[in-house]
């Protein structure tokens, strides 16, 4: 790769290059806990003896508070650098990973499986960590090293985690082996803080003016901030009703209004909060050299939201596709041809960002949102008369295009405003996630084929989105604690 890219991933006793290892096996390890309960349900459906309905409400849990997570660890990392907070996260999952993997009731496990999706928000540290340590020209291949490489935790997870359980034995066997990835979370958190540095030496880290929001620049862009929160409120108002009587049934109907009425209130106090953090600046009036369109990071939103987000729905529905659509497919094996979606992360990410670092960053984000809009178009054509091989190549090129798209989205997230790189990732993650909340949801009223395609037509409306952003280029200008202004080359 090193030829291809200008980075040699061999060379440990380059800084940049020992950080972008330690921070991409944070971000595997997060993931690992995260989805460590996926290749378990056997073993925790037959020791709680669970219902389909109560396994749907722990599925849902996973996902629903990583939403808010990843802008409040966004916020938090700009305010106190991505070693402090990737450290603290991966020690406070290892407790999480180990009230989940020794809970006695239905309830406990609802309740840890909801706060493990906190852990979800880990890789927003890791795109301000990367972005400190890399130049824009290289950028994008480290972001997608690091995004590609760590996603790869969830598979690496369902790979080892039900042999391990076997090995150990025993009823208990599947919590011990839960409980092991707690341990290596937590032992890697301290190891983390000892080892990474928030930026290369001499280097300055800039911090927002104010927590609790993007700084905006200019009335136009506060209020389009205010509106993209919007959807954010809406994914989480429809997990609710998931788990309500009309969903799984975790939640009582009158539960579930408290939670909407929770919403609204929270959205009412992120609104004070982001006009607190805007309107003295703004009224002030914003230095031309500090300006930046929020238009980039809303468009950054929206393509995160067709890739990640299509990506997070097919990899939950594409076992029982295959094996509803083909004959004769047993659940090992549909599992089996599925897997090829998520294993295409290890190439597909870091190649998106390579092809941003070298291509252009609008346009390789358009060829790729393009690509990815062809291939859901050819996903919803596929049926039982398929030979099977051809419909497991069309899914992995698609996937293929779905990732690289992600690794381009990142590749641009750290070149708009430096300072506030944590929460735009942060924002940018939490579209991805209501985008799988969106296209789930879908798939619960249509059938596959139509599912496919609905995720097509909105890759293709974001296609044109794209046309709008602006290429970085230039410089862009950082104001450090002491008042002084530092130029950033972004192109």
């Amino acid at each position: 790769m090193s030829e291809h890219t200008g980075l040699n991933l061999l060379k440990l006793s380059d800084p940049k290059i020992k950080t972008l290892h330690i921070t991409w096996v944070a971000f595997f390890l997060t993931f690992v806990v995260w989805f460590s309960h996926a290749p378990m349900l056997v073993f925790i459906k037959e020791a709680f003896d669970l219902s389909t309905a109560q396994i749907k409400a722990l599925l849902i849990l996973n996902v629903a508070l990583t939403i808010p997570a990843r802008i409040i660890i966004g916020i938090l990392v700009d305010k106190y650098g991505p070693r402090k907070i990737y450290s603290f996260l991966l020690v406070t999952s290892s407790f999480l990973c180990f009230g989940f993997a020794f809970a006695q009731t239905y309830e406990q496990l609802a309740l840890f499986r909801f706060l493990l999706g906190f852990v979800g928000a880990g890789f927003v540290i890791g795109i301000r960590m990367v972005g400190e340590w890399f130049p824009a020209k290289q950028v994008g291949v480290a972001e997608g090293i690091y995004g590609g490489w760590g996603n790869f935790g969830s598979a690496a997870g369902a790979m080892t985690l039900p042999t391990l359980a076997l090995l150990i034995g025993g009823d208990d066997g599947w919590r011990y082996a839960l409980a092991c990835t707690g341990v290596v979370s937590g032992l890697y958190g301290l190891f983390y803080y000892t080892q990474a540095r928030n930026t290369p030496k001499g280097s300055t880290y800039f911090k927002p003016k104010k927590s609790g929001g993007l700084e905006v620049t200019s009335m136009k862009d506060l209020y389009f901030y205010l509106v993209m929160n919007v959807p954010m409120y809406i994914a989480l108002a429809v997990l609710a009703w998931k788990l309500s009587p009309t969903g799984v049934g975790l939640f009582t109907m009158n539960a579930m209004y408290i939670t909407w009425a929770i919403l609204v209130a929270l959205f009412v106090v992120q609104t004070k909060t982001i006009w607190h953090v805007n309107h003295e600046h703004l009224k002030e009036g914003v230095p031309e050299l500090e300006k930046y369109n929020f238009k980039q990071v809303a468009i950054l939103d929206l393509a995160y939201f067709v890739t990640f987000g299509s990506e997070l729905a097919v990899v939950s529905m594409l076992p029982l596709f295959f094996l509803e659509t083909f004959e004769g497919i047993d659940p090992i094996k549909a599992g089996l041809l599925a897997s090829g979606f998520a294993f295409m992360n290890l190439v597909a990410r870091p190649t998106g960002g390579w092809f941003s670092d070298y291509f252009g960053r609008r346009k390789s984000l358009m060829v790729l949102i393009g690509g990815l809009t062809l291939g859901y178009l050819m996903l919803s054509q596929i049926d039982g008369t398929w030979w099977i091989p051809a419909a497991v190549i069309a899914t992995m090129c698609c996937s293929f295009f779905v990732q690289a798209g992600e690794g381009a989205v990142f590749a641009i997230v750290p070149l708009v405003k430096r300072r506030m790189t944590g929460q735009i990732a942060g924002m940018a993650g939490a579209y991805g996630n209501v985008g799988a909340v969106t296209f789930l949801t879908v798939l619960s009223f249509v059938d596959y084929s139509t599912f496919f395609l609905v995720i097509a037509a909105s890759a293709s409306v974001i296609f044109f989105a794209v046309l709008f952003l602006d290429e970085p280029s230039g410089q862009i200008a950082e104001v450090a604690e002491d008042g002084t202004v530092h130029l950033i080359d972004v192109g």
